[in-house]
């Protein structure tokens, strides 16, 4: 189950790496109009309404971007198809159609219905249109039915599988969506404890690949709560809307940071090189992107300890921000970028504190960090046992992308080991026949930050913000060696 949740949370990085788009034309937007947001220039009002044509479909982009990642194959045929059942789960479940099934009138609908078209339906849109794409796409009917055999059938099938689920889901998405309602207003409830629990889980749950589960009910209207799009729409409740993103900001643009320096300084004199090039890199992600997991792949797993501290940080920061009150927001991650483009949106409130903020933040993860490296004699990169360093502090030229994936192709156990590959923001995720022939000392040596092995035929290279050119070279060169 584990192993298919990480699949999804990883079939999800396709449709949120559009988001950027869209937080670029907010910010532009709202700067140009920060009072009317929109109303005052043509010029504003494009730009909000382009970024909307993008905040506003998320669920649809969940949809195809799931069926293309949860595809044995990323074939258009599986968008096709996940484009399908989400047509027909929220034309067949909106409020009208609810109202004409009972003869009743549409304010008489259950509000549930009203919430149809969410991040949740779109994912399980986006897993049907995959199932039928999976199942059905190398079917061979009779020859007077020839024309939609294979691929073509897909469609077909999925909108058939789409009608069952939209009868299921008119008895039990009620229920459903009252249990995520009661569970985030429990959160919302709590205020700025909430905020902070929620941050905490975020960052406790990345090394199994199940946050973006949690975000869902957070950041999107899964559960009314909708924080994302609500903060930047000027939708939501000033002062509240943005509480479950604003604390992520101090972490990712300062504490991190700070946390990486006081790895490089608990350095060995003879790794610190080595370690600075690791740790520099992924600080310069986290502080521009928000994107922090070549730090956090960096430590986790060879100090779990101190990636429990941080977490807790995390939590930590989610509730000073949300006591103060600070609200900022974003539509990729906690960032600098992000942290600029957010000034002038509707439900931004003091974003100039992230600064002094941040700055507390890095003075307390860089002191904490040091102390419990140095007391615990924690393995922080530079700090490895003489074994592990010679593996991982193996040279390799700058960008040389074809290098580091026959090495890390090799270190697999070669392309007929590998049953499955793709990647996500930042890590490259295999699946191997035999997990006796993955050699992680081999994979580490191409100068990769960590190896994660989450189950026992699951391999997750970290590879950092420029997987996508070294998965593209292990694809050319498995193809070339088969």
């Amino acid at each position: 189950m584990m192993k298919y949740l990480q699949r999804i949370g990883r079939s999800l990085m396709l449709p949120v790496a559009c988001l950027p788009a869209a937080g670029v034309l907010y910010g532009i937007g709202y700067w140009i109009d920060p009072v009317g947001w929109g109303s005052n220039s043509i010029y504003a009002a494009f730009c909000i309404k382009a970024a909307s044509a993008i905040i506003d479909q998320i669920p649809l982009l969940f949809a195809i971007g799931v069926a293309i990642g949860m595809a044995s194959e990323q074939d258009g045929t599986a968008a096709l198809a996940g484009l399908v059942s989400w047509l027909m789960i929220t034309t067949l479940l909106s409020p009208g159609a609810v109202a004409m099934y009972g003869g009743v009138d549409v304010s008489k609908v259950p509000a549930a219905f009203g919430k149809i078209q969410n991040a949740f339906i779109g994912i399980l849109a986006g897993l049907i249109g995959a199932g039928c794409y999976n199942k059905f796409k190398d079917t061979m009917l009779p020859d007077w039915l020839a024309f939609f055999s294979g691929r073509r059938c897909v469609a077909i099938v999925t909108a058939f599988a789409s009608v069952v689920a939209a009868v299921i889901l008119y008895y039990v998405w009620p229920l459903v969506y009252g249990s995520l309602v009661q569970f985030g207003m429990s959160i919302v409830q709590l205020g700025p404890l909430g905020a902070g629990m929620y941050a905490m889980f975020n960052r406790a749950l990345i090394p199994f690949g199940l946050h973006h589960a949690l975000n869902a009910v957070f950041w999107f209207d899964t559960a009314g709560i909708n924080d994302l799009s609500n903060f930047w729409t000027g939708n939501g409740t000033l002062g509240v809307t943005g509480m479950y993103m604003t604390g992520f900001f101090p972490v990712m643009m300062f504490g991190l940071v700070a946390g990486a320096y006081a790895m490089y300084r608990a350095a060995s004199p003879a790794r610190k090189k080595s370690a600075a090039s690791l740790l520099m890199a992924g600080a310069i992600a986290s502080f521009f992107t928000g994107i922090t997991e070549p730090i956090e792949f960096s430590f986790m797993f060879l100090a779990p300890g101190l990636y429990l501290l941080h977490a807790v940080l995390t939590g930590v920061s989610a509730v000073v921000c949300a006591y103060l009150p600070v609200r900022c927001g974003f539509n990729f991650s906690a960032g600098m970028v992000d942290w600029i483009l957010s000034f002038k949106a509707p439900m931004a409130v003091n974003p100039w504190m992230i600064i002094p903020i941040g700055l507390v933040f890095a003075v307390v993860y860089y002191v904490l960090f040091t102390w419990t490296i140095k007391k615990f004699d924690l393995r922080t990169p530079g700090r490895e046992v003489e074994e592990f360093h010679v593996a991982a502090a193996a040279p390799l030229k700058n960008n040389d992308f074809t290098t580091m994936a026959h090495i890390i192709l090799e270190g697999l156990g070669g392309p007929d080991n590998i049953t499955t590959c793709d990647y996500c923001a930042t890590r490259i995720r295999a699946e191997v026949k035999d997990y006796v022939l993955v050699n992680e000392k081999l994979i580490k040596s191409s100068g990769v930050p960590g190896v994660v092995r989450p189950s026992e035929h699951s391999v997750q290279v970290v590879v950092g913000t420029k997987v996508q050119f070294v998965y593209d070279e292990m694809k050319k060169l498995s193809q070339a060696l088969r």
